[in-house]
């Protein structure tokens, strides 16, 4: 049976589905149950402005936690600020050295400026030679006689307090009050923290209903009425003990009104006073709203339920028309098109699907392009390499041969006490055999490096003084990966270029080094450089396989190799200047397998 109505309504038109669903759910049900909303509604009323109260005083408890974290954490700060000993504990021999030390102190003003919770910072010490400057303040027996010093002095614990004393420049204002010890001196004064009232009033400025703050002895330390800030709770005609109210919502009659009253508390971070939250509001304004609500719902629900059969129809109508739209174009790319796009406007469901639809066609397309110019790229870094295995291969005449030869000659001249020519018939075997390995697309750093040592021994061997060359290779680099054949070409071409040009010979430095997520490769000579002119000629045959070298393995090789691994930022990059040498550069990334 279920099945059934399932199988009925998947064959249903949407705009159907969606006239039906709307007589089914919305019509009849708020016809049945129209009288019974009014009075739920007026309930709910009350239960949101509860909650919403509830959740007012909530936000300003956590507001008011955060605020005196603040306070809090300078205060533990100045339990260990020696400056403050110091400058609190000297007896000054004169006023001149008094002024001194209070210019020279600046903890106070430092974090009044960066806290801007913090109104003023006060601390109280028995000290004759002080004078009050509203920051180090003397103790005299006024103020040995404050409920807040003696507390203060009997706990080791902050304590947060309205403090209302006499003092010529009294505080009035919710502050923080705690006992600092000297442990050198074994004395100990009292640090006062005092929140900035403007702040507090702030974070009460904006609630809807009367809102207040009061300490552990009933001052009220902020209100959104300003004008009760330092009263106290007994102070106000409520009718009622607010000190005796616990946390909860308390129902109660204010002045023959019925009202609701939330109360919450609050006790500090590291302290042992209790703050209570307030937060009062008449019941008559909240179902004045809910009872004009529910007779201007009465009279319109019968004409709203009309006018939205009528727009439901009209949705429904411009959905399907809009979803038929969008399948065309799916057909469309289903058989082949890839230049199919959809025009469906809207920034809804459906127009985000089309949208959508544009941004698979164009994906598609653009995977397609990618994979298209990556095939491209491996073919050609496989002819490429490729290129290269068929020149090595072309030299490799009976290469057994050949090292046997070598190895026989370089024995003879051994024997024969010509060791310099036996090492460099040694290093020409080695540079051979490295050479003849081509069945490696990668090889380590560290080979390459040697084969090209080998390649400058048996050069030096050939040139004499006219060749000089130097090797600096980062040990952490020695293992990166790197394509055969990529150095050693850059450095024949410098000493090649270098010893034919200049007389006097050339100085080649080859420079391995870690930097940047990559390691950079740099092989400089001091030969007689190109001019600006031969320099562009240069650099052009690198990427004009016309202009390249055909004969051996030349820049351009070396600069297509590294193009296709991995990417053009990591080509050849050549400089130049006549008269004074030449440099190339390029840079492998450390992939997976690098050092």
């Amino acid at each position: 049976m279920l099945s059934k109505a399932i199988r009925m309504t998947n064959n249903l038109k949407l705009k159907h589905k969606l006239i039906i669903s709307y007589l089914v759910v919305v019509m009849i049900p708020v016809l049945l149950v129209g009288g019974g909303v009014v009075s739920y509604f007026r309930a709910q009323a009350m239960d949101r402005a509860i909650a919403q109260t509830t959740n007012n005083v909530q936000k300003i408890k956590t507001q008011l936690s955060n605020m005196m974290r603040m306070p809090n954490d300078v205060s533990n700060t100045l339990l260990l600020d020696e400056s403050l000993e110091k400058v609190a504990s000297t007896h000054y021999p004169s006023v001149l050295e008094l002024t001194k030390a209070y210019l020279s102190f600046d903890s106070f003003h430092r974090y009044i400026n960066m806290y801007r919770e913090i109104a003023e910072i006060r601390f109280y010490y028995r000290n004759p030679t002080l004078i009050n400057n509203l920051e180090l303040v003397p103790v005299d027996a006024q103020i040995e006689a404050t409920n807040w010093y003696r507390e203060a002095m009997e706990s080791r614990r902050a304590i947060w307090q309205y403090i209302d004393d006499e003092e010529e420049i009294p505080i009035r204002k919710l502050s923080l009050v705690r006992q600092v010890n000297f442990p050198e001196t074994h004395t100990s004064g009292v640090l006062i923290v005092s929140l900035d009232q403007e702040e507090l009033n702030r974070m009460l400025r904006q609630e809807p209903f009367e809102t207040l703050i009061a300490d552990e002895r009933g001052y009220i330390v902020a209100a959104k009425n300003p004008a009760l800030v330092g009263s106290t709770l007994n102070d106000l005609d409520y009718g009622v003990n607010l000190n005796e109210q616990g946390k909860g919502a308390h129902k109660l009659d204010i002045h023959g009104e019925s009202s609701y009253m939330i109360v919450d508390q609050l006790m500090p971070e590291a302290g042992t006073s209790i703050l209570k939250i307030v937060s009062i509001f008449d019941t008559a304004s909240i179902m004045e709203d809910a009872n004009k609500v529910s007779i201007i719902g009465l009279l319109i629900i019968f004409l709203v339920l009309i006018i939205a059969l009528f727009f439901v129809y009209i949705v429904s109508f411009l959905t399907t028309n809009r979803l038929l739209q969008l399948s065309r174009q799916f057909n469309r790319l289903a058989l082949g098109n890839m230049n199919v796009v959809s025009r469906i406007d809207g920034n809804d469901e459906i127009g985000q699907l089309s949208r959508q639809f544009n941004y698979m066609v164009d994906s598609i397309r653009q995977l397609m392009d990618q994979i298209v110019e990556k095939t491209e790229q491996n073919n050609a870094l496989e002819l490429a390499q490729r290129e290269i295995k068929l020149k090595m291969m072309a030299s490799q005449i009976n290469p057994h041969f050949l090292f046997n030869a070598l190895e026989s000659i370089r024995m003879n001249a051994h024997m024969k006490g010509d060791k310099e020519i036996a090492n460099v018939v040694r290093l020409l075997g080695k540079l051979m055999r490295k050479n003849l390995e081509v069945g490696r697309e990668q090889t380590p750093l560290k080979e390459e490096i040697e084969m090209v040592r080998s390649y400058l021994e048996i050069q030096k061997f050939r040139y004499e003084d006219r060749l000089s060359f130097e090797v600096k290779v980062d040990p952490a680099a020695s293992n990166m990966m790197i394509p055969p054949l990529v150095i050693q070409p850059l450095v024949e071409n410098a000493v090649v270029h270098g010893v034919e040009g200049k007389i006097e010979g050339v100085h080649v430095q080859l420079t391995v080094e870690l930097c940047d997520q990559a390691v950079r490769v740099t092989v400089q000579d001091d030969g007689l450089g190109m001019t600006p002119e031969r320099l562009a000629e240069v650099i052009q045959s690198t990427v004009n396989p016309e202009e390249s070298e055909q004969k051996r393995i030349g820049l351009r090789n070396v600069h297509q190799r590294l193009v296709l691994s991995f990417g053009e930022d990591h080509g050849l990059v050549i400089s130049s200047e006549h008269g004074k040498g030449t440099q190339i550069t390029f840079t492998v990334p450390l992939l997976n397998d690098a050092v």
